[in-house]
This record gives C-alpha cells, structure tokens and sequence, in this order.
C-alpha cells in the first residue's frame, strides 16, 4: 500500500509516519515545515519507502499528481493553535479550506480512500456533555476570530461528506486535545506543550481563567492508532468519528500535575483570557467526547493514562533541552 500524509512532518502526522512504515507502506509526506519539523522525520529520510515532498499543500497540481501515485490518503496538513488562528485567521480559513478542497478533488478524481483530520473544535462552545458525533455545533459570531478554526474544520467535514454522497470512500476522525513526544517545545497548539515547557525552563506555568475548564487529553500513540483503524474499516466511510478519551481533566490540575512530574519548583499563576488573547476571545468549559462510535465501528478505545502519556512527553522535552 502506498500512503500519502499530509502535514506528515507535524507532530501528530510523523507519528502517523513511524505506524504507516512499521506496518509495511510505502509513505510519502507532503509538508511545507511552516509548523512542522524536518527533525521530527529525520530518522525516515534514508528509507527507500519513504519520500519527503517540501511544498505547499495549495499546489493543486503537485497535490494531484502525488495522489495519483498512491492508495490512501491522510489529510493532517492544517494551520492549528488558538494563538495562531486569532493572530492569522485568514491564514487559517485559506490553508484549512482550499488546502481539504484540493485533497478531495484528487482523491475523487482517482478515487482514492481518504481519512480527513478534524478537530473537537468543530463542537465549537457547546456544553453538551458528552458530545456525540451527531451533535450540534454551537460556534460564536463570525466577527470573532477565534472561531475561524471551528468554522474552516467543519466547512472541511462538509466538503468530505459531500464526496461521500457522491460514493467517495472518506472519513472523518476529530481529534481530542492530542499530546505527546514531539510537541512542538514553543507551546505551539498545544496546553500541554505550553506548561511542560515553562516547568522545564523554570518559568511560573500560566493558566488562563480559572483553570477549572477542562478537556480530555490523548496520548498520541492513541490518536494514531484510531486513525489506522479508521482507514483500515469500510464502517467508518461517510462518518465522523470521535478519536480520543473521555477522562475528563481540569487544566488547573494538568498543571499541578506537570509541576509534580517535572519536579519543578514553580508558581502556578492564573491570567485572564483577554491578556492572552484579546478583549474578544471566547472559550468552552467543558469538551468531553463520546466515544461509543469509535468502540462501537472500530473496536478503539483509548488507553494511555494521563499520568503516564505525561511522563513519556516530558522525557522527550527533557531531551530536547540537553
């Protein structure tokens, strides 16, 4: 078999890589390193099933020709990070939206099986809980920038399963608060990112709010391991699927568990969202998925416990700073 990844040199897609190659495919990445990491993917750079391909997923005829040549398809390429899409939104609707719509047309054009990343984003600020695939979105105005993402995710989703009505063998997997080795150390995109490192390097971890919102976090071994199961399951075309864990965790308490793993001697100090973020950001309480489809048409369940998925990245950090 013969897979294309997308973002493939991101944290969650490099992963994605390592599972793909162990299992016998012939890979070939397509990234333009914008937030992925040529590091991340070092280790395949000599594997003569593996190919790097540095460009721009906006390149349709690049795109179309690099689908043509394989089997299956994972589509993780995507702008991501709250920060960066209240910065950039444009950015963000532009990579998100063009990038999934020049996936889809090859992938129809050649008729090739397609796993579309989304995101627990997509629910938007509901506080439905558990939130189940058939769920409403609840998202807040269009003049705010923070729900740009949510939008372009579920505008992505709209497009996959209109192929699908057109007999296009796709789905979709909404990640869960993913975490893991590889993070990007910066905080980019990622809470857990943001805390381990300002443990690390001996600054106070900053929690917005009063930390009492939570989410559910997955180790990203998880993540994958959902994905593959996904593409692998003619069950799972033309759905969504939630791929994560629905251990519900207070981030004022990832923090004190980060501060206790770590072993770092550092305040844990509360800021308000809007010297994060801006006067107008907006943020959800609760976001915990339901995973009975994923169990139900997969056989998936998570299974890394916080603990130990947090002790595995913080290792990995330690690393990177040595």
């Amino acid at each position: 078999m013969r897979a294309l990844v997308t973002g493939g040199a991101g944290y969650i897609g490099s992963h994605l890589v390592d599972e793909l190659l162990a299992n016998g495919y012939q890979v070939t990445v397509l990234d333009n390193l914008s937030t992925g990491k040529i590091a991340n993917i070092q280790h395949h750079l000599e594997n003569p099933h593996f190919r790097f391909v540095c460009d721009s997923l906006l390149n349709a005829s690049l795109v179309d020709r690099l689908i043509a040549e394989c089997d299956v398809v994972f589509h993780l390429a995507a702008t991501v990070g709250v920060k960066y899409v209240v910065e950039n939104p444009l950015l963000c609707i532009v990579t998100n939206v063009r990038g999934t719509e020049v996936v889809l047309e090859s992938c129809y054009r050649y008729w090739r099986r397609v796993v579309i990343a989304s995101s627990s984003e997509v629910y938007g600020k509901s506080e439905k809980v558990p939130l189940s695939e058939e769920d409403d979105s609840l998202l807040g105005p269009t003049a705010v920038g923070r729900w740009s993402y949510a939008l372009s995710k579920a505008l992505d989703e709209h497009l996959a399963f209109a192929y699908h009505r057109q007999g296009l063998p796709v789905s979709v997997v909404r990640f869960f608060n993913s975490y893991g080795p590889r993070l990007d150390p910066r905080g980019y995109g990622s809470v857990v990112a943001r805390f381990i490192g300002q443990a690390l390097s001996g600054q106070p971890i900053t929690v917005y709010d009063d930390g009492r919102q939570t989410r559910c976090f997955t180790f990203v071994s998880d993540t994958v391991r959902g994905t593959l199961m996904t593409v692998s399951s003619s069950k799972a075309e033309g759905k969504a699927l939630n791929i994560g864990t629905d251990r519900e965790t207070a981030i004022g308490d990832l923090a004190q568990m980060v501060r206790e793993i770590t072993g770092a001697r550092v305040d844990i100090v509360h800021i308000p969202y809007r010297e994060a973020y801006g006067p107008y950001f907006e943020e959800t309480r609760r976001r915990v998925p339901d995973v009975r489809r994923a169990r139900e048409l997969l056989g998936f369940e998570a299974q890394v416990p916080l603990e130990e998925g947090l002790r595995q990245t913080i290792e990995w950090f330690k690393h990177q700073l040595d």
